[in-house]
């Protein structure tokens, strides 16, 4: 799916900055409240809360901002409870969608996704009919300024399943449970990790080898993501370099 991460660092650059940063920021609060309320309010023992907090640090927001949150989702103050829900279907070219929402009025954002996947050429799924083309990891990306062999021993040992060239930067995939400890063992030995957060990883993809095919699947996800109830949104395509060099000429 490098043709999917691409894409959104493209569209991410090009978004107008305070906008962008406003739409992060309320996505990133929703993601540390409910890990707060589903684990309570202390980092140390709560891994989830520990890896949303750190998220949300590297998006800039406050950390007044993020305690807050905290507070809202243990009860030290009154807030809107959002629940999360995940959505499932399939944009053109057959290639699964998986979509991660954080709602507070399921009804409604059950109606915006089935809307968003019918007027952009995809269509819904039940529960499940996707889910299972896809596996829950951890992910970040690290640099290539270390050692190759030096790097997937350290990442290994310290409990991550692979190491995946993305060019000029290593992806670390790890269990989900070995996040964080895969991070801070990385940062230890003095290794510049980011963009660390669970994903879902399809365990095949589907190539899109024409601009066509590529702007039809881009279409849905890009309307998905614009949502803002919706978190995450994970598909199992690729895009050949080809094509995504012919994409970027056009948005350039």
């Amino acid at each position: 799916m490098s043709g999917h991460s691409k894409w959104a660092t493209i569209k991410h650059q090009k978004g107008a900055k305070d906008k962008v940063r406003a739409k992060v920021f309320a996505k990133v609060l929703r993601q540390v409240e409910v890990a707060a309320r589903e684990g309570g309010a202390d980092r140390t023992a709560n891994a989830s809360l520990r890896t949303m907090y750190t998220k949300a640090r590297e998006a800039s927001v406050p950390t007044d901002t993020i305690e807050r949150a905290i507070k809202r989702a243990t009860g030290g103050l009154e807030g809107v409870r959002y629940e999360a829900v995940n959505y499932e279907g399939y944009a053109p070219s057959g290639v699964a969608v998986y979509v991660e929402t954080l709602t507070d009025n399921r009804n409604r954002t059950g109606a915006d996704v089935r809307a968003i996947f019918s007027k952009n050429g995809g269509s819904s799924a039940e529960p499940g009919a996707v889910a299972w083309q896809f596996e829950r990891k951890g992910s970040m990306v690290v640099p290539k300024t270390a050692d190759d062999d030096e790097l997937m021993m350290l990442a290994l040992e310290a409990g991550a399943d692979d190491l995946v060239d993305q060019g000029d930067t290593w992806q670390v995939i790890t269990p989900p449970t070995e996040l964080s400890q895969v991070r801070t063992a990385l940062e230890e030995a003095g290794l510049n990790v980011s963009d660390a957060d669970l994903t879902m990883l399809p365990t095949s993809t589907i190539a899109l080898d024409t601009e066509a095919d590529a702007r039809k699947v881009l279409r849905v996800v890009d309307a998905l993501e614009d949502h803002d109830d919706v978190q995450a949104v994970y598909a199992n395509f690729d895009i050949p370099d080809s094509v995504m060099e012919a994409l970027e000429a056009v948005e350039a």
